[in-house]
Order: structure tokens, then sequence, then C-alpha cells
């Protein structure tokens, strides 16, 4: 779940050691930048290091770096890492470092972004980039040992941050999918529920019990008790199968982030419904209606109903939005960052690494955009490009990989008041 809880900074270890936690993995060869409103950290930034240029050069790299920062409308301040293990045994890695420093504190200051400090961090040293003494700052540097072990990473540790790969270093290695493979169980749920729904995909009932199953399991655990491998195999597998239909994985994500009117209207709009046909007279109907499975079976009382204005199956607000709105990240103002969360646990336990199909492949680009819409564009682009090994000319994740490469920012991360938050930290 997200968190509105703060942590307080003390020092640089404790700055250092929150961005980890923040991007997921320990950035290589990277620029990372937060934004500050007074004395709080906002929103992070992790971009690749240019390669070492012109003044021109740096200067357009700044003029870039800003023109993604100003999207913090609430930002006074902001403070730079930058990751590298170039020059740090023969002290070179300051004199590289400090022309782009400078370029990005000349292009910061024209829109009132002061850079307030700047840290070089390589993968066995760390210091200070302005810094000229040598007690406080020896060559090469301070172990990184003190910002793994520092009181603020322990404390995100004890919460349940967990610090991944990154996400170019080991492919398949991530919090993404599991590692063996899958699971018999699963597999038999997902043929037997499979040959029961996958028929009736065009059938509103259908999808309606589809959505109750999907809605119970996220809030099963977002109340802290995930799916349990073995124990929970049928579920897993059913899931599985919904993830196969397009219309189904579209209307998912959408409830979780906007409410299940939000699902319903969409595929209304689209037309999606045709409960004249797409029937298998060899299925057997549960009370005489039209799904061909029992939701009891999955621990769902019934199919999700369409809900009242203003009730708790709407978004908070009682709106409904397209999916076009939803997926941009445009509405609603604020999604429901517990659900999407949810959903995102969710979806790492329905594939294994290195699994091909269009399963694996749904299940990567749903994460790829959730970490979008986090501001995750890293782990965002390699759940992507993972989607599309797994089904070449997946079409959802072609058009989201459309947005990473044009340099789209999701509208929710632009806020601090929208953006996913996790745990906030605020310098003492």
């Amino acid at each position: 779940m997200t968190s509105n809880r703060t942590l307080s900074i003390h020092q640089p270890e404790d700055i250092l050691g929150y961005i980890p936690h923040m991007l997921g993995y320990w950035p290589e060869d990277s620029l990372v930048a937060i934004t500050m409103q007074g004395k709080v950290l906002g929103a992070t930034l992790r971009v690749d290091l240019p390669r070492l240029g012109s003044r021109q050069a740096n200067k357009d790299f700044a003029d870039q770096i800003r023109s993604f920062l100003i999207a913090d409308e609430d930002a006074n301040g902001v403070v730079l890492a930058v990751y590298t293990d170039s020059g740090w045994e023969d002290g070179m890695v300051v004199r590289q470092a400090i022309p782009l420093l400078e370029a990005l504190q000349v292009s910061l200051d024209e829109v009132d972004l002061s850079v307030r400090d700047a840290w070089l961090v390589g993968s066995e040293y760390w210091r200070s980039a302005y810094c000229t003494d040598i007690e406080c700052c020896p060559v090469p540097g301070l172990s990184v040992d003190r910002i793994k072990n520092s009181r603020l990473s322990t404390e995100l540790v004890y919460r349940g941050s967990f610090i991944g790969p990154s996400p170019g270093s080991e492919p398949g290695k991530s919090r993404t999918a599991c590692p063996g493979a899958l699971d018999p169980l699963v597999l038999a749920a997902e043929s037997r529920y499979g040959k029961q729904i996958l028929g009736r995909w065009r059938s509103e009932y259908c999808l309606d019990a589809v959505l109750a199953v999907w809605r119970n399991v996220l809030k099963r655990v977002e109340a802290g008790h995930p799916l349990q491998p073995g124990a929970d195999a049928h579920i897993m597998g059913f899931l599985r199968a919904t993830l196969r239909i397009p219309a189904w994985r579209d209307a998912v994500v959408v409830m979780a982030a906007a409410g299940v009117e939000s699902a319903k209207s969409g595929a209304l709009a689209f037309g999606l419904f045709d409960d004249d046909g797409n029937y298998n007279d060899n299925d057997t109907d549960i009370n005489g209606r039209d799904t061909p499975f029992d939701p009891q079976e999955l621990g769902v009382a019934g199919p999700v109903l369409p809900a009242a204005k203003g009730s708790s199956e709407r978004n908070a607000n009682g709106d409904v939005f397209t999916y076009g709105d939803v997926l941009l990240g445009m509405q609603p103002s604020m999604p429901c960052w517990s659900a999407l969360d949810a959903l995102q646990k969710v979806l790492a336990g329905l594939c294994v690494e290195a699994e091909s199909g269009v399963v694996p492949a749904a299940v990567l680009t749903l994460q790829g955009w959730i970490a979008w819409c986090k501001g995750r564009g890293s782990i965002a682009h390699a759940c992507l490009s993972g989607a599309e090994a797994a089904q070449p000319g997946y079409r959802l994740a072609e058009l989201l990989m459309g947005l990473l490469g044009q340099g789209t920012i999701c509208p929710w991360a632009r806020s601090s008041s929208t953006a996913w938050r996790g745990v906030r930290g605020t310098v003492a």
C-alpha cells in the first residue's frame, strides 16, 4: 500500500539510502534528481548519464532535465546524485562530474529550482560533489555501506521496502515475475476456466463476474492477505485466463484506478456486449444466468452489479471516466493508488521469468503501465520490453512504449498532490 507517513532525513546517507527504495533498484550510470518542496522530498527522476561532451551538450542535457523537473509545480529546490563507477581510483570522478553539475545548476537556477546539494555515488564509494575537505571526503571516498546501512534505509527495509536489481542489468530477474516454473495446478485451473469463459467474452454478466473476482482479490491484497501459491492456484488460474481477453484486461486496470463504474461504462461505450451470441451450448449456466462458472467457488458472492451514484463501487468522487482518459493518466484527478499497488503485487505472482505468450505479455504490460503512472520510467521500459519479447506485436505494450519513447510523463506523476507517494522523506 502507499503511505503518507514521513521519514526524517538527517544526513546525506539518508537521502542516498532513500533513492534506491523510491526507484526500486540501485541506479547505475545515472543522474538522479529529487525535487524539494521546502524540506520535503518530492518527485524522483532518473535518467541515463550522457557521455562526456561539450559545454553545449551539457547545457542541452541540463535543459532537458529542467523540462522534466518543472512538472513538479510545488518544487523550489532539487538535490542531485550522479551514479558512476568511472574515475574513483585516480580521483578523476569529481572533475568528470563537475561540468555537468554546473550546467544543471545554471539551468535550474533559471526556474528557481536551486540545487541544494549533489553527491557522487559508485559501487564501492560515495562522496559530496563539492566538498574539498579530505577529512570529510577522503580519496577515493566513503564506503557505500554507510548508505546501505543508514538509519533511513534500515527503517524502509523494516517497513517492507525491497531493492531489486537494475532493470537493465539482469533481464527477467525482478519483482515483475516469479522464479521457477509454472505451477501445474495454476495451469490446470487456467485451462479449465478458459474453456468455460473465453467463449463468452462479450457477455455483460460474465464481465460483471470477472470484475467481481478481481475486485475481491485486490481488496484482499490491500488488507494484507496476498494470494498463496498452492492454496490459491484456482484463483490464480482464473485470473490468468481473464487476461487473455484484451477487453477484460483493460476493464480490470481501469476498475483498479478509477472504479468499477468506469470499467463498465467503458465496455458499454465500446459496444463490447453481445448477449445474443458467443455461447457454447455445452456450458452450464449458474442460476439460469449467462455466466458459465459459479463466482462463489472463487470466494465471491456474485457479480459486480451497477453501482448507485456515490457508492463505494465508484471512484472517490462518484464520477465515470473513459478508458482513454484513465490509461493516459488524465482522469481521475488521482487514481486509487492502494488498488494499483495491490494489482501490481497480484500481477507479479501470475507469471514466471522467461515465460512467453499472451498472459505474460498482459501481466508485464499492466505492470509497465503502473510503473509509468508512478513515474518509474526505467522499470516501465523494462516491463514493456519484456511484454514485447513474450508476445511480439502485443498492441498495448507497443502503444505504451511509444509514450515512453516520446518522453511522456504520466500526468498523475507531475504533481506532488496526485503522484504516488510510497513513503515521503523530510529533511530535518
